[in-house]
């Protein structure tokens, strides 16, 4: 059976209250990703639940399977059901001797918060969670800790959340990594492309945001695409306010396929882009991932597929040798190739966005332009594909995790010196 709750193997973790510890998000979606069978830890946990129900550890992790499964209105019931018992929760990589880091976070699914619990996978840092909401008055009474994070994500859901915790952390004591969370809440999809839009090296294109209503009048032919959105014209890219991973997402060709569009689509505000065709030579829609720490670039991902929504799980990596080569030769080269032809625009990125820790989605453009679809500080980054697949992507993940590592000891280091 698997077991929640590791003794403690190490001094520094008797600190740590078994009441706090969780599994957390790491471990559960890696058993879940890689095809393991997890009924007997929903046992186990049901099982504590029902002989405590204050359990709120037990809670939080039943929570994170249900996320993982899908079951996103169920894992948000207990969720909340947790974070009414405590607020604080603690997930101890390794042997807990690392640096302790601390997450402001806020109830919501997987894109909620940046997810610091897969970037500290193979450390032995200790990761607390805290959460807030718009009835937290003061960031007190809060976990032993070295660093700070301020790990809420943008969305029209967190809006008011970052902008209340603009105040929160104004008179807050310590080192706290993203520390403006008004430079968080830019990070919308209009926002994102109107701060590029005067970067020579980068194409973001231009987004708008419009009503239901705007749209439909644009697909009935009542009104022209330019009075909406001047400057656009089709085909486009829509897609409903505050989704990823392409959810709600397609490409309009006229107005008429506008109006069918609208038929299957209750939102009542969207997002309307050029549709850019950014297929490279080998005739495949390519996009990379690639995350930002302090100022430099580590790879992340890439994914070739034939279709123009491009998602790693879909692009079919897996079953093509192919494919997989392509990105493992962009992963091996990537400080000295990609990272080298792009470093205007990985400057002008950080420039722009003024936070230690964000990520990109991006493509390659033929005229050497860099195509940044999105930008965002909770974007998924992981290790758990195969290793006898993708041997590769362990070297790279691993170099990207320990740089986080190294970012977060660094700030912590340095508050210490200022300390002293």
């Amino acid at each position: 059976m698997l077991m929640t709750k590791a003794p403690p193997t190490d001094p520094a973790l008797l600190n740590t209250p078994d009441a706090a510890r969780i599994l957390g998000m790491q471990r559960i979606v890696s058993l879940v990703y890689a095809g393991h069978d997890v009924t007997s830890l929903w046992n186990e946990l049901m099982q504590r639940v029902t002989t405590d129900p204050t359990d709120a550890a037990a809670l939080l992790d039943m929570a994170t399977i249900l996320q993982t499964l899908s079951r996103k209105d169920e894992a948000r019931q207990i969720l909340r059901s947790a974070v009414q018992l405590r607020r604080d929760f603690c997930v101890v990589h390794g042997n807990g001797t690392g640096p302790r880091l601390l997450a402001f976070v806020t109830e919501g699914d997987f894109m909620a918060n940046t997810p610091l619990d897969f970037l500290l996978a193979g450390s032995d840092c200790v990761l607390w969670l805290h959460y807030v909401d718009l009835d937290t008055t003061a960031l007190t009474d809060l976990p032993d800790h070295d660093v700070a994070f301020m790990a809420i994500g943008e969305s029209s859901e967190n809006t008011p959340l970052l902008a209340h915790m603009q105040g929160l952390l104004a008179g807050f004591d310590g080192p706290v990594m993203n520390r403006d969370p008004a430079l968080i809440a830019r990070l919308t999809r209009d926002g994102v492309s109107g701060m590029l839009a005067g970067e020579p090296s980068i194409l973001s294109p231009a987004t708008h945001r419009l009503s239901r209503a705007d749209l439909a009048a644009i697909g009935a032919g009542i009104r022209q695409l330019e009075d909406c959105a001047p400057g656009l014209s089709f085909p486009l890219v829509v897609r409903p306010i505050s989704t990823h991973a392409g959810n709600g997402m397609e490409r309009i060709a006229d107005p008429a396929g506008l109006a069918a569009f609208l038929e299957t689509q209750s939102a009542q505000e969207l997002y309307v882009a050029p549709f850019i065709d950014f297929r490279g030579s080998d005739g495949l829609y390519n996009k990379q991932r690639v995350v930002f720490i302090n100022g430099r670039a580590f790879a992340s991902h890439m994914a070739l597929s034939e279709h123009w929504i491009v998602h790693y799980l879909s692009a079919g990596m897996a079953q093509s040798a192919e494919k997989r080569a392509v990105e493992q030769a962009w992963m091996e080269n990537f400080d000295h190739d990609f990272a080298v032809r792009h470093r205007e625009s990985f400057a002008a990125l950080c420039r722009h966005i003024g936070l230690d820790y964000f990520g990109i989605d991006c493509a390659e453009l033929p005229d050497g332009r860099l195509l940044v679809f999105e930008l965002d500080v909770a974007m998924v980054v992981h290790n758990m594909d195969d290793p006898i697949v993708y041997p590769y992507k362990q070297v790279a993940m691993r170099k990207l995790f320990d740089g986080f590592v190294d970012a977060v000891r660094h700030r912590a280091t340095a508050a210490l010196a200022i300390a002293s």
